[in-house]
């Protein structure tokens, strides 16, 4: 969750064309169309963003260029790519990769892995956000004992959330709990259509998030398929669900998740791009600040995505 002030940005609504990878050997052109990357153009074709990208020549972060032409491959020419390209060893020099390497979207924005010695009242005055604000987004008290190698979310645009993170090694009791387990599209949509919010945009966002994996957990301690914070699945019990959620169930995950992004579309006024905005920043994030440059991003690749999820 993230966002932008009142500007709203008038981007064309895109649809991804991008073709489906053919039979062995038979690689498909795809010219890049206006708001795609390198990340969309390769979920759009179930493939992994270094498969693609190495396929190509190029690194997972490149950058494609508006009308180039991107070669999508199929399973096995990706995967011959993959394995025959050099990667960094740990001693300095090159190696043969054995499997692809996963690369997702852009990273949640507002994550902090609690350090030793660290305490809630230092962590909030050194993000610049009120103890209690920074207690509510992470769902605990503002009393509680931080543990060292915990992920906590802070506000986008925090100091602390720009620096660089090590991987967080402690998860905090509290709903959601990433549990293993993946869902699929047509159960996504079909809990969303349950609580009026278009299928094809929970889907893109859960794929965007998490790829349909309830055991995700991000470097801002979002979790589950929705990648759902803490603090915003207590909010969702309290205020939006009409009975107990399951914090260990893949589906009560996705419901807590489009439950939320139906709120956000009442609040934006059925605006789906600053809903998306605000599901990635957070809407008092966009209000205040606009769309940060990576939620332009995240948009950009949630809309492209829809067009895969029949939307």
């Amino acid at each position: 969750m993230r966002a932008r002030r009142l500007l709203k940005p008038t981007f064309a609504v895109l649809t991804i064309t991008a073709a489906t990878a053919g039979p062995a050997g038979a690689a498909v052109p795809h010219t890049v169309q206006p708001g795609e990357t390198l990340w969309s153009i390769a979920a759009a074709n179930n493939m992994q963003t270094n498969a693609l990208a190495v396929f190509n020549g190029l690194t997972p972060d490149s950058q494609v260029v508006l009308g180039s032409t991107i070669k999508i491959p199929s399973e096995d020419e990706a995967l011959a790519a993959v394995n025959a390209a050099p990667q960094p060893s740990q001693a300095g020099g090159t190696q043969t990769a054995a499997a692809p390497q996963t690369s997702g979207g852009p990273p949640p924005a507002g994550g902090y892995t609690v350090k030793p010695g660290d305490t809630l009242s230092g962590i909030a005055a050194n993000a610049g956000v009120s103890l209690q604000a920074l207690a509510a987004m992470n769902g605990v008290s503002p009393g509680s004992q931080v543990v060292s190698g915990t992920a906590l979310k802070l506000p986008a645009g925090s100091p602390l959330a720009s620096a660089p993170q090590p991987k967080p090694t402690t998860i905090p009791s509290g709903g959601p709990q990433p549990t293993a387990g993946h869902t699929s599209s047509s159960e996504i949509s079909q809990i969303a259509a349950e609580h009026g919010v278009p299928g094809s945009l929970a889907s893109a966002i859960a794929w965007q998030e998490s790829g349909f994996n309830n055991g995700a957990v991000s470097s801002a301690n979002a979790r589950g398929v929705m990648q759902v914070m803490p603090g915003t699945w207590q909010w969702v019990q309290q205020n939006l669900a009409s009975s107990q959620l399951d914090p260990a169930s893949t589906q009560d995950n996705v419901r807590a998740g489009t439950l939320y992004l139906n709120q956000l579309l009442k609040d934006t006024g059925g605006d789906e791009r600053m809903a998306i905005a605000a599901y990635y920043q957070g809407l008092g994030s966009v209000r205040e600040n606009g769309l940060l440059p990576e939620t332009e991003q995240y948009v950009n690749n949630v809309m492209a995505l829809r067009g895969r999820f029949g939307g």
